[in-house]
């Protein structure tokens, strides 16, 4: 992690219009507490405007951040650049559902100084699109980008999902070789998890789904690498492929470089300083803890010495920054390991740094855990 890299900021937007079957990420499919949560969440702001310096990314997720209104996103957007300090070129990223772009709110978003784009795709084939639970259509994603684009952005992020139930291969190169005729500077490619608790979660459990097997995983996986980076695009992290290292997420990339950040909102998390800690998720507790005078902060953890160097492991062999040498150092047998991997080109050294490999990044959960 660079000592000089300046930290970031989360916002949690946690409202979304419908549930989706897979999502495990915390939200509600209400609108009613909107007002009530924003202005909760401006006096978090103003409860954390003295405890940071200067940001250089700031991202609002979800949830679905787009289904906020002028009122509420003005609001926000308001407080937020009163009270907190901003680089010059700080990314400043949006997540949106196809269905809710308009010309107005993508107006409205650019004059609150938004300058990059997070759309929501998820899939551009229809049946895929109904059994993910999605509001959009395959054609409402492709205007979508298309009014982005009209907009002014010129930085736009795709979200897609592979490995959905009953998906072939063919299907999947279809939605991603369409997505790839707009030419977006980003696209996360992301498979379908199957999270306990979910709809999805428990039809796999009851054998109403299923799921790939571990060979279909990984040239599901592979398949997608090779046709983003033969297209021009540089695969920076496991899910992540950037069109030129100008299009890099710089926000989501503090998080793989442990570079301190801020979150706020219901279960948004934050780490600052070797301590991490994380909101209560549940909008009405969130409301009542700020409404009270109090930070809603659920829990927190100081990570030790040996914690910090596991994640830093972990987290640096899911990008094609790797991790230092020395680090590995510091496990005992590491030389036997690494000349393994290397034997089975699942990393390459690279000066004083280990790279995972394309077959690397297919399997780069269990890479840690062997020299652990």
């Amino acid at each position: 992690m660079s000592s000089t890299e300046s930290p970031g900021l989360y916002i949690h937007v946690p409202f979304c219009r419908t549930k989706c079957p897979y999502c495990d990420f915390y939200s509600v499919p209400s609108l009613s507490a909107v007002h009530v949560w924003a202005e909760a969440l401006c006096k978090e702001i103003v409860a954390y405007k003295d405890r940071s310096g200067v940001f250089g990314s700031l991202y609002l997720g979800g949830g679905t951040p787009s289904v906020l209104e002028e009122r509420e996103l003005a609001l926000i957007f308001e407080r937020l650049f009163s009270h907190f300090s901003f680089s010059p070129d700080a990314e400043v990223t949006f997540e949106a559902n196809p269905d809710d772009v308009t010309e107005k709110k993508l107006a409205l978003l650019k004059s609150c100084g938004i300058t990059r784009i997070s759309l929501g795709v998820q899939s551009l084939d229809e049946g895929e699109l109904r059994a993910l639970g999605r509001r959009h259509t395959a054609e409402q994603a492709r205007r979508a980008v298309e009014k982005i684009r009209a907009g002014g952005f010129s930085n736009v992020s795709v979200d897609l999902m592979y490995g959905l139930p009953g998906q072939t291969a063919s299907q999947w190169m279809n939605t991603l070789k369409s997505a790839l005729e707009y030419r977006p500077e980003h696209l996360s490619c992301y498979q379908l998890t199957f999270h306990e608790g979910t709809p999805f979660g428990r039809m796999l459990q009851e054998g109403r789904i299923g799921r790939l097997n571990e060979e279909e995983q990984r040239l599901f996986f592979l398949m997608t690498a090779e046709t983003l980076e033969s297209s021009g695009y540089r695969h920076y992290e496991i899910s992540n492929f950037a069109r030129g290292e100008g299009f890099v997420s710089r926000h989501n990339r503090k998080y793989w470089r442990r570079v301190p950040y801020i979150g706020l909102g219901p279960g948004a998390h934050s780490f600052w300083g070797g301590i991490r800690w994380w909101n209560e998720s549940s909008v009405t507790s969130y409301c009542e803890a700020l409404k009270g005078g109090r930070l809603p902060i659920q829990e927190s953890e100081a990570l030790t010495d040996e914690q910090q160097r596991i994640e830093s492991l972990c987290l640096g062999l899911r990008t094609s920054e790797g991790v230092d040498l020395p680090l590995l150092r510091t496990y005992p047998g590491f030389e036997k390991v690494l000349s393994r991997l290397e034997d089975d080109n699942l990393v390459q050294v690279c000066g004083d740094r280990i790279i995972p490999t394309r077959e690397g990044f297919a399997v780069a959960d269990s890479l840690p855990m062997l020299f652990l």
